[in-house]
């Protein structure tokens, strides 16, 4: 004889729910049924517009020259490899140091970063593409 056991899945969403069937015949199986129409972990949100401003690559180039400044500013060993891909963080940095690589850009490219834009950078790639907006931006 079978004993339904009903579970819930989230305490978010008491609709949805598991019903376990376990049969004492054959104690190593069971069934699983949802009770529900959709799967919320596959809904989609939107991307927060402050993170779609840095979604385009950046030139070989300025990524190069931001690796050198990442380098100096950190004092990352000389066999250290930093790429487009490599996170501050992984490099000991915390929020000062990340200001004062910040600040090294603005520096070395003659451009001004807001403190928003600064915010979101975590990687090469993402201060070497608001970079290369920046620059845009100055000579249009």
């Amino acid at each position: 004889m079978a004993a339904p056991i009903t579970a819930a899945t989230s305490p978010l969403s008491p609709a949805s729910r598991v019903q376990v069937m376990c049969s004492m015949l054959n104690p190593t199986s069971a069934s699983f049924s949802r009770q529900t129409a959709s799967f919320p972990s596959i809904r989609l949100r939107p991307v927060p517009s402050r993170f779609q401003a840095l979604s385009c690559s950046a030139k070989q180039d300025t990524i190069d020259k931001v690796c050198e400044i990442v380098k100096n500013q950190l004092a990352v060993d000389e066999g250290t490899a930093v790429s487009g891909e490599t996170k501050f963080v992984d490099h000991g940095a915390d929020s000062l140091d990340t200001v004062e690589i910040v600040m090294g850009l603005e520096e070395a490219f003659q451009i001004t970063v807001d403190e928003s834009s600064a915010q979101v950078i975590q990687t090469v790639e993402d201060a070497a593409a608001l970079i290369d907006k920046l620059v845009a931006e100055k000579d249009a």
